[in-house]
């Protein structure tokens, strides 16, 4: 193989590497992405944001921003990316049946994870156990791990505030248990991470030994845990400068629209004990207007009409909008990660082309294995990058079609409601108008 640049840079039309690390290249200014790298330890890597300040990629951020939209031309985009591979499709995972396990030590909910397979790496063709939420965590951690050059879904947020959400209440289980399921199925459709070992265990062991499979840690995964050097990356691909941008856009807009919505649901339950408060006025009121009864008990009756819509358009928003916002705010964080370590892994690259180049020049050795086997992970990197970002894209769109789709449905069904509660006044009281005349005729 021939040491150069990998696949990835000069795709996006870039100079190589080593022309641009050559004492005498061509002037341009790097791009400041700040990224440590060390040649020879093994310790975890800290890394600061990958996103250059400056970039002349062709494709803007607004340009990406706009794949957003569900204009009937992205029809085919939004379908489910998976519907057309259902028949070759041999991995189900179901997470149901939450129950609470109280103890002297602690109190925690588990829920069953449901398998169906045919795939001959499992021993049955069906498992069921029983796993809690820091389960769930310990195989995130050992697929980015082991899997460093791909996108782990998001898990929802451990943490809760203590008298704010209460973590055992019926509503939050049930989000929580939807949002782990959502975690599984996107894990088991996807082509690299659903054959991870770490997988395997977790959805077959009876007691799952969270100490298993420390082995099992990839060259890759340990390759790019690297500290300290002060290397600054020379230039990232302008590919990769899109999608941080594109990242950091989108991120702003779900914090601005989560910010939002969640004024609206703080009004909305302001305005929904006022309502209730104001329809037992008129229910009060019947024992003292009997000429009155039938007009004012309609209007109690339509208050309270409007009060059961307005608290199931709130929950719709609080159970079923707002976590999908959140859950990719946690993508965003993500996919951010899987930048940095590929930035990082450019970087280990170009340090060992550098110094490289220069020992050749020196006494004319040949270029290292090391730095081939760089610029293959390199590679590896951005070919695994983009796969998983065509993938999140496909199914961003189709999440956020059936999001804004319900969204609009809930919103129609409380509207409806409460306009069939009025008409049904007005018909009440054309009805005693008519009645009244009538004992005044007679």
């Amino acid at each position: 193989m021939s040491v150069g640049t990998p696949r990835g840079l000069a795709s996006s039309g870039q100079k190589p590497i080593a022309e641009i690390l050559h004492p005498l290249s061509s002037a341009a200014e790097p791009l400041s992405v700040s990224v440590t790298v060390n040649l020879g330890g093994d310790k975890e890597a800290g890394l600061t944001n990958g996103t250059p300040v400056e970039t002349s990629s062709p494709a803007s951020t607004s340009s990406l921003f706009n794949r957003l939209q569900l204009d009937d031309d992205l029809e085919a985009d939004v379908r489910d990316p998976y519907a057309e591979t259902t028949e070759t499709r041999d991995l189900f995972v179901t997470v149901g049946d939450p129950k609470k396990h109280v103890s002297t030590m602690e109190t925690y909910i588990t829920y069953r994870v449901s398998t169906k397979t045919t795939r001959v790496e499992f021993d049955l063709p069906e498992y069921c156990v029983r796993r809690r939420y820091q389960d769930f965590d310990w195989l995130r951690i050992k697929l980015e791990d082991s899997q460093p050059t791909h996108l782990i879904p998001p898990l929802p947020e451990k943490f809760v505030m203590k008298g704010v959400v209460d973590r055992f209440s019926e509503e939050f289980v049930e989000t929580r248990m939807k949002a782990l399921d959502k975690f599984l199925k996107r894990i088991a459709d996807h082509p690299v991470l659903s054959f991870n070992p770490h997988l395997n265990s977790f959805l077959t062991a009876k007691d799952l030994n969270k100490r298993q499979g420390l082995a099992l840690l990839t060259k890759v995964g340990e390759s790019v845990k690297y500290v300290a050097g002060g290397y600054k990356l020379r230039a990232r691909p302008a590919e990769f400068c899109a999608m941080g941008e594109y990242l950091d856009t989108f991120n702003q807009k779900l914090g601005t629209i989560d910010r939002i919505a969640q004024r609206i649901l703080k009004e909305q339950s302001e305005y929904l004990t006022e309502l209730r408060e104001y329809g037992t006025v008129y229910s009060s009121w019947v024992g003292l207007e009997d000429e009155l009864r039938r007009p004012l008990e309609g209007v109690a009756g339509c208050v309270t009409t409007c009060c059961g819509a307005l608290e199931d358009l709130g929950e719709n928003m609080s159970q079923d909008f707002l976590p999908v916002l959140r859950e990719y705010v946690l993508y965003v964080e993500s996919m951010k990660n899987v930048l940095r370590k590929r930035d990082q892994s450019q970087a280990e690259y170009e340090a060992r082309l550098e110094a490289a180049i220069l020992r050749k020049q020196e006494d004319r050795t040949p270029m290292p294995v090391e730095v081939e086997k760089c610029q293959d992970k390199v590679e590896c990197f951005n070919a695994d990058l983009k796969a998983d970002w065509e993938r999140w894209q496909s199914n961003k769109r189709q999440d956020f079609k059936q999001l804004l789709t319900g969204m609009a449905d809930k919103n129609i069904n409380h509207y409806e409601k409460c306009q069939a509660a009025w008409e049904s006044l007005i018909t009440l009281l054309q009805d005693k108008q008519t009645e009244d005349k009538s004992s005044e005729t007679n």
